[in-house]
């Protein structure tokens, strides 16, 4: 539904396209806590084994890890803690209904500041199986050689 517009790419989630078929992607704010804003802005953040959850009618993060915030102090954070996810009411909804489908699942694949704010892009996936994979890596595969052999040709 909505596009992840301009602003500054923090961290992609490049294992979620290799893993799942990605259906659809939703733009979310994010709440945060002064150190890990800071930390975030300095590009010290990691969509890894992220994924979210819609609990309870709210949507939130688990396992997004944001590093501690140098200069933090006791203030400082929990780099693996829970973030809850700013979304309209019809895009839970949305989202709960087709999570709640037989292999759906919410996975993070960006994070980025839009405006100065914290925004992560939300995919609604489906699994893919090993054999998808395989065939997803032989067209990229065969893509890579068309485009090396048409470069070749406009060289010669």
């Amino acid at each position: 539904m909505a596009k992840s517009g301009e602003g500054k790419i923090l961290a992609q989630n490049r294992k979620a396209y290799h893993d799942y078929f990605i259906e659809e992607t939703f733009e979310a704010g994010l709440v945060l806590t002064g150190t890990e804003i800071k930390s975030m802005r300095k590009g010290s953040v990691s969509l890894r084994d992220a994924y979210a959850r819609v609990e309870k009618g709210e949507v939130f993060l688990h396992n997004m890890h944001v590093a501690p915030y140098e200069q933090g102090n006791r203030f400082n954070h929990d780099p693996l803690r829970t973030r809850k996810c700013l979304l309209h009411r019809k895009e839970i909804n949305y989202l709960f209904g087709a999570v709640r489908e037989q292999g759906y699942t919410l996975v993070p694949t960006k994070v980025y500041l839009k405006h100065g704010f914290a925004k992560v892009e939300l995919s609604l996936a489906k699994g893919k199986k090993l054999h998808d994979k395989r065939e997803s890596l032989k067209k990229r595969d065969a893509n890579r050689e068309i485009e090396r052999a048409l470069r070749d040709r406009q060289r010669a």
